[in-house]
């Protein structure tokens, strides 16, 4: 796995780096941080094509001008698009984290219908209590997800911290497509364990508890939660408290890693 390279796209007020480096890092995968601007421009040593998984990291591109992730898909969408259909089509992984989700949302490439990579369907609104909200929600996956990078995950615990993160559709349609596909592959959940709607499990509105999607290949994937920030077992809020209780089991790492490593085991095939 250490020959699967992972291209981690920087700059422009990302800035969630250096934990989705260090996590591709834990499961044996080569990252790479390169600034957009120098891919764009073509100083980047190397291509897209020379990548197996392509990551989309949260931060505010832009500082969210124009809506989240709107500016940094359009300079992608203008400079980069064909370089990126052509990485898709060969197979390429894509990893979208909170403002990555928007951005790949935004380009289109989520949802990806028929192999559609260029039509936007959805976008990710401010949430329905409005403002920056930062803490951690519960999502359930989708067992019948063609999603690679949730494999054999049921329930997840992740921070969630955005203002934007409520999942619309362009029509209901889109929505019902979505879901009769599993193509929704994360869901917020509540201490039942079944989706909702209230807040705060569903940290902003979206319909149907939408917390992530992939594309129909499942090779590409958005989520709203971090998973880059729960790689290590005391990063849950609980940890301290579970080990001081006799009989709680605590685990050997952050469960976000397991996306991760999904993944990188995928590309590599």
């Amino acid at each position: 796995m250490s020959k699967v390279r992972v291209l981690i796209l920087t700059g422009l007020g990302l800035n969630c780096e250096a934990e989705t480096d260090a996590a591709f890092r834990m499961v044996g995968a080569s990252p790479e941080q390169v600034h957009l601007l120098d891919l764009l421009e073509g100083r980047a040593e190397r291509r897209l094509s020379d990548y197996r998984i392509l990551a989309f990291i949260g931060g505010f591109a832009f500082g969210d001008h124009l809506g989240a992730g709107f500016v940094f898909a359009n300079k992608i969408r203008w400079r980069l698009y064909d370089q990126l259909l052509s990485f898709i089509e060969n197979g390429g992984l894509a990893l979208g984290v909170c403002n990555g989700f928007q951005t790949m949302v935004r380009l289109g490439m989520l949802p990806g219908f028929d192999g559609d990579y260029r039509t936007p369907r959805a976008t990710l609104a401010p949430n329905d209590r409005l403002g920056y909200r930062d803490a951690w929600v519960k999502l359930a996956v989708d067992p019948n997800s063609p999603c690679v990078w949730t494999r054999g995950l049921t329930t997840i615990d992740l921070p969630a911290r955005h203002g934007e993160g409520k999942f619309l559709t362009e029509t209901p349609e889109v929505l019902d497509r979505l879901e009769s596909g599993s193509q929704v592959a994360v869901r917020y959940v509540g201490d039942n364990g079944k989706p909702t709607q209230d807040w705060p499990d569903n940290p902003n509105g979206s319909p149907d508890a939408v917390a992530g999607i992939c594309d129909p290949t499942g090779r590409l994937f958005g989520l709203m939660p971090h998973p880059d920030a729960y790689l290590y077992p005391y990063q849950h809020p609980q940890w301290h408290r579970d080990k001081h209780r006799d009989g709680v089991v605590l685990p050997t790492e952050g469960a976000g890693l397991a996306i991760f490593r999904n993944g990188v085991e995928a590309a590599a095939g």
